[in-house]
């Protein structure tokens, strides 16, 4: 009986483990690395065939509170891996709970260089309360790649 019972305590710590694992959410290095992979899947295929595979919730460019989405020059969003129906939508006017410019603000950033991280405070889809956010982009030609994480 006794065997049975720690056999079973170390299952559920194991799968409790791997629950929690799965529930935390993704780094910033993990982020850069999604950036990274979809410049160079752009670079490799095209924007239509990347931006594709950013779209697909089951793809590659989702993991853990990760995603990629992708902005034009003038705040338009081009392919976002977790809300569709962003696409086509221009955010240039989007602002966080302080009413920091999100969108405008990577975008003059972008402007003098290449690639940083913009700041904001936005909901946590998997806390459901308002945090602070980080997104990582990288210019390539006149869009820029993107990908948040919650600090």
């Amino acid at each position: 009986m006794r065997k049975s019972l720690t056999a079973a305590l170390c299952i559920c710590l194991l799968f409790g483990s791997i629950v929690y694992a799965e529930a935390e959410g993704g780094t910033a290095e993990e982020a850069k690395a999604l950036v990274d992979d979809a410049v160079a899947l752009i670079q490799e295929s095209g924007q239509d065939e990347a931006f594709a595979a950013f779209n697909d919730t089951a793809g590659d460019y989702v993991m853990k509170d990760l995603y990629i989405f992708v902005v034009d020059m003038s705040g338009t969003i081009l392919a976002h891996g977790a809300k569709a129906s962003l696409i086509g939508k221009n955010l240039m006017s989007l602002q966080d709970k302080d009413g920091k410019f999100i969108i405008k603000d990577m975008i003059e950033m972008a402007k003098t260089q290449s690639e940083g991280w913009v700041d904001y405070k936005w909901e946590n889809p998997m806390t459901k309360s308002i945090g602070n956010k980080s997104t990582y982009f990288r210019k390539v030609k006149d869009i820029l790649v993107c990908c948040g994480v919650y600090r």
